[in-house]
């Protein structure tokens, strides 16, 4: 029966320390989880800002990401279908550059003969 006395003893002893405020945490200790509660909800706030930006920049990445694939397309379209209507633009300048020529051609004839008369010595008779 020693050994039960002994544990009723330190059972005792306990009780009572836990009796008296002895365990019991002091104002510094409350005022100092209160502190850290504080800082921590504090920290929360800042990490959730934090996380918002994070996801607001990666979402805008992801926009511009999607708008130069998109205009990639855009630009190659576009000179698939431009490409045929270039050759026709200069076709159709050569065909004009062509034609000019042709008149020139005419033009610097006739102008060669109107010279010769005009150089002979005669005055040009008009209607006055």
């Amino acid at each position: 029966m020693g050994i039960r006395r002994k544990w009723l003893g330190l059972a005792a002893v306990v009780g009572l320390f836990l009796g008296t405020g002895c365990a019991s945490s002091s104002q510094e200790a409350k005022e100092r989880l209160a502190v850290l509660e504080a800082e921590g909800e504090a920290m929360d706030t800042v990490l959730d800002s934090v996380e918002e930006r994070l996801l607001g920049n990666q979402a805008m990445l992801l926009r511009w990401q999607e708008l130069g694939r998109r205009h990639q397309e855009v630009t190659q379209l576009h000179c698939e279908s431009s490409d045929p209507h270039m050759v026709a633009m200069m076709k159709h300048y050569k065909k004009q550059e062509d034609r000019a020529r042709q008149i020139r051609r005419r033009r610097g004839g006739v102008a060669a003969v109107d010279t010769s008369v005009l150089t002979s010595g005669k005055v040009p008779v008009g209607n006055n």
